[in-house]
């Protein structure tokens, strides 16, 4: 789906990457330690997290990114925003909870990058 989509399906606001909607994604990662996203998410993955600072902007450059979606009404920190658009990576904003916002993505196709926690990791 593109990232136009998820924005409607979960009523997010954009706060950064209104030029990128039309970004494709097809997974998912969910977590608020950042170190689970480095182990479990796959690159061009929406990263969905309750934590704004930073420090989401620089995992999801690691891993490139489509995208991170805070959950909870959470807004970005100023310099959050300033860091997502030197680097291009949209942030999108729900108040849905992240149980709720990872269950609306998941019934309108969105998989997860894995099913369980032994799977080897598939870096595409």
């Amino acid at each position: 789906m593109k990232l136009r989509e998820v924005q409607e399906i979960l009523n997010a606001d954009v706060i950064v990457g209104h030029d990128q909607l039309d970004r494709e994604v097809d997974k998912g990662a969910c977590a608020d330690l950042m170190s689970d996203l480095l182990v479990y998410c796959k690159t061009g993955s929406l990263l969905l997290t309750g934590l704004a600072n930073s420090q989401v902007v620089r995992t999801a450059d690691v891993l490139d990114a489509a995208a991170v979606v805070l959950v909870r009404g959470k807004r970005p920190f100023p310099e959050t925003i300033q860091l997502a658009e030197e680097l291009h990576i949209p942030i999108l904003a729900t108040k849905y909870i992240l149980f709720e916002t990872v269950g609306r993505l998941y019934v309108k196709g969105m998989a997860g990058c894995i099913e369980k926690a032994d799977e080897k990791r598939d870096f595409s």
